[in-house]
């Protein structure tokens, strides 16, 4: 297995989904030793640095990449298998930002209130312990929490030649924002342009689900992923395998249009997996699934439908290569 290191410099960040040349080119099969700055650009580093001070606009949510798979072409589905997401600082950081997160008023959701007073938390980080340390500011409280690595934003290019934020979700994947998208998890992405042009950023320590002030325990990561690619049509949707789940992120708004999204992309996925028509698999979803919050602070809102492996029989999605990667991690020191 080819393995690639690679620690982007400041200039080589990507602050876009598309409209942006490939880092590298990579073959199906290989494995990436990655390293992502936060979402702050490391510019909040103490409880007095104010987000609106410190962060430039659009220059937020950096990412690492884009890679250019080869043999990747329109229409088939790349494979990213998450293999290790090590927090790379010994601190994270939360924030308020003006006219930004799911409780204030912001710019579509329009009042005359003035938006909410800024803040920031620094979380220290126990590697041997794995826990990040939340300290209220108005009050004595303190807990240490446990760490849940995560990756808030993975994607591809978008179609038509589109460029979009980093801080957008949609179909071809981008800030989705959801706690699945960890250590042995892996996601399925819709191939749009030549190469697939994929990258990944905005690491998280822990995030609760819904992301409830648009920040989570932002932080720098080290991460270690297998890329793959399949020949056969992509998912309409970004999907999601790990052990225990299969999981679609539906992305949009309002709200219940994202919920719309992740829920009709399951229908079919399970249509495809058991032979099922569309009201039978409708139905069996309607009995078994488990819909989570991924955010509802971002430009659309995006909502996981999750479905549980152990009330249904044994299939192999894409050819069981979730399975694969994850014993094809093992050999990675």
């Amino acid at each position: 297995m080819d393995i690639l290191d690679f620690t982007p410099e400041p200039e080589q960040f990507a602050w876009t989904f598309g409209g942006v040349p490939p880092v590298r080119r990579i073959k199906p099969g290989t494995a990436l030793r990655l390293w992502t700055e936060d979402a702050y650009c490391g510019t909040l580093r103490s409880t007095t640095d104010l987000a609106s001070a410190s962060l430039k606009m659009p220059f937020v949510n950096p990412q690492t990449g884009p890679f250019y798979v080869e043999g990747a072409e329109p229409g088939d589905t790349l494979v990213l298998h998450f293999v290790d997401l090590t927090p790379a600082r010994t601190w994270g950081v939360s924030a308020t930002i003006p006219y930004f997160g799911g409780l204030t008023s912001t710019d579509r959701t329009a009042t005359l209130q003035d938006p909410l007073p800024e803040r920031t938390w620094i979380y220290e980080v126990d590697s041997d312990k794995q826990t990040v340390g939340f300290q209220a500011q108005g009050s004595n409280l303190e807990l240490a929490l446990p760490m849940e690595p995560m990756l808030g934003t993975v994607g591809v290019a978008p179609a038509a030649g589109e460029a979009r934020s980093s801080l957008v979700p949609d179909m071809f994947g981008g800030n989705m924002d959801t706690p699945e998208m960890r250590a042995g998890a892996t996601c399925y992405l819709n191939v749009n342009v030549e190469g697939a042009l994929f990258s990944v950023g905005d690491g998280h320590y822990r995030q609760g689900e819904g992301e409830s002030c648009g920040t989570a325990v932002e932080g720098a990561m080290n991460v270690v992923l297998i890329v793959d690619l399949v020949k056969t049509p992509g998912p309409v949707w970004p999907r999601i395998e790990n052990d225990e789940y299969l999981a679609v992120v539906g992305s949009s708004r309002p709200l219940e249009d994202a919920w719309r999204a992740g829920q009709v992309d399951m229908v079919h996925w399970l249509g495809s997996l058991y032979g099922l028509d569309k009201l039978d698999a409708y139905q069996l979803l309607s009995q078994i699934s488990e819909v989570p919050l991924a955010n509802v602070v971002d430009v659309n809102y995006s909502v996981v439908t999750k479905v549980p492996k152990r009330l249904l029989p044994a299939a192999d999605a894409y050819t069981g290569i979730h399975q694969h990667l994850r014993e094809l991690a093992t050999t990675l020191s």
